[in-house]
């Protein structure tokens, strides 16, 4: 009798041990997130605000903690701007290298599509190039194979993404843009990206519909951005 109740004793403080580590473990984690939280939206507070609420954060656990830091972060950046991986790009499988170049600069994908390009669509979407004499040669580029188009969306992601992309002609094109790096002649440019928020705004509507792209919360945004 005196062993069983030995054992439950020593079950019981191993359980209060046991919940006073998660405990620990979720305070910390609420710390750390409201201090970021205040040092890149560049708001200080005392001391004491920092552990203000930890009460109902304990009582409701981290993702609850979580969910409050989010609603306070800063509003959705909605400046998008199409990108189009053009037939030699998907052909030499460089894909994946142009959009971890778009993630890693900290915008976020809202659209991502595949496909065969007709000629319809193209002469939508280079409507002013519909009169030149190498407006033949370029449907018949942009229809050699499929094309991936991506929709980003972040703080002046249109310009960003031109200076990303670098001039038309390769030739011309910094080391370290996408053209740089990865092309050498104009007719073979790997990639397009909006000229304007207007253009994007346009293409984006051209290639995508609305229920192609998504709205979603990216959890970094706050590190990333200052409203």
């Amino acid at each position: 009798m005196s062993m069983s109740r030995e054992f439950l004793l020593r079950r019981v403080d191993f359980s209060l041990q046991k919940l006073t580590h998660q405990n620990m473990i979720m305070l910390q984690r609420c710390v750390f997130s409201r201090i970021l939280q205040q040092f890149y939206s560049g708001y200080q507070e005392p001391t004491k605000s920092l552990l203000s609420g930890f009460p109902t954060a304990l009582r409701l656990g981290h993702g609850a903690a979580w969910h409050r830091s989010k609603s306070t972060a800063h509003p959705d950046v909605k400046e998008r701007t199409l990108v189009a991986v053009k037939p030699d790009g998907v052909q030499r499988r460089l894909v994946g290298q142009i959009i971890q170049r778009f993630e890693q600069r900290g915008f976020k994908l809202v659209g991502l599509k595949m496909l065969q390009v007709s000629e319809d669509l193209l002469s939508q979407h280079y409507c002013q190039l519909t009169s030149k004499p190498f407006y033949p040669s370029l449907v018949d580029y942009m229809t050699s194979g499929p094309v991936v188009v991506m929709v980003w969306e972040g703080h002046n992601v249109v310009q960003s993404s031109r200076t990303m992309v670098g001039p038309t002609n390769p030739a011309a094109a910094p080391t370290g843009t996408v053209r740089g790096d990865f092309s050498i002649h104009v007719s073979r440019n790997v990639v397009h990206a909006s000229d304007s928020l207007e253009g994007a705004q346009r293409e984006i509507q051209l290639w995508f519909q609305g229920k192609d792209l998504l709205n979603w919360d990216c959890c970094d945004q706050s590190l990333t951005v200052e409203e």
